[in-house]
């Protein structure tokens, strides 16, 4: 006779993120490369070609439902991770301005891996959000499917991406710059556009108009404070007693 069994071995109740996850991968088997991420939500990496069948399955699924899209974004990778802001003074040694130390890639981006668009989805039913993310195949020219036949609402993201980014979507119904100004040359949120831009306006009198000019003022680069503990701040030249530690003022006059 055998021996009594033992109570049958727990079952761990997957998380909500787990389920969607999993609710995502039944109704996108392929095509799909999940992101890492630290913000508790799920990222999702999808080809170009492949973006308006998958975000209709993301709308339509049973168990997704994902009616909204919230916003639309582009980002440029120009010098992500590879070099620190382009400044007059500050320097790789003294100050880290977004570069990952011990891990910074080297030499260019790969072709294709420039600029990327981020879908930000919610799901009103169930309340759950996802993020989509399409890389553009052409880093001169570069361009992705518009989504504006699947989320209507994305029509004035997609307008301020372009704006911003130069980033044009295919089969959109008005893509028009939204932000900038009349007869903007360049887009200003590319890494490789100036910080000061190229051009500024101003009220001519004479001409009783607004006129463009090129742009007048220096560029402010905002680099560290550094204090520098050297001879000027020895306790015996500015009366500090001989065992401080720190910086001293000198003593005011008496009188």
């Amino acid at each position: 006779m055998s021996a009594e069994m033992g109570p049958p071995a727990a079952v761990a109740t997957p998380t909500r993120l787990e389920a969607l996850g999993a609710a995502v991968v039944a109704a996108v088997p392929a095509g799909l490369t999940a992101v890492p991420n630290h913000c508790g939500e799920l990222t999702y990496e999808v080809a170009a070609d492949q973006l308006l069948s998958i975000a209709q399955r993301l709308r339509d699924g049973v168990g997704l439902k994902f009616e909204m899209c919230m916003d639309v974004c582009g980002i440029d990778y120009l010098s992500h991770g590879r070099s620190e802001w382009l400044t007059q003074d500050a320097t790789a040694s003294g100050f880290s301005r977004g570069v990952a130390r011990g891990a910074q890639r080297q030499g260019s981006i790969p072709p294709g891996r420039r600029f990327a668009v981020v879908y930000h989805l919610l799901s009103v039913s169930w309340n759950q959000r996802l993020r989509l993310r399409v890389f553009c195949a052409d880093d001169e020219q570069p361009m992705v499917d518009s989504v504006t036949a699947i989320w209507s609402g994305a029509d004035w993201f997609e307008r301020e991406a372009f704006d911003l980014f130069g980033i044009l979507f295919k089969g959109h119904p008005d893509l028009r710059r939204l932000l900038t100004d009349y007869g903007f040359i360049g887009h200003p949120f590319r890494k490789d556009f100036p910080l000061s831009g190229n051009v500024e306006v101003r009220y001519d009198p004479e001409k009783r108009r607004v006129v463009y000019q090129p742009v007048s003022i220096d560029p402010r680069i905002l680099v560290p404070k550094v204090i520098r503990h050297d001879n000027r701040y020895d306790p015996q030249l500015t009366n500090a007693p001989a065992h401080a530690t720190s910086i001293a003022a000198p003593d005011k006059p008496n009188g």
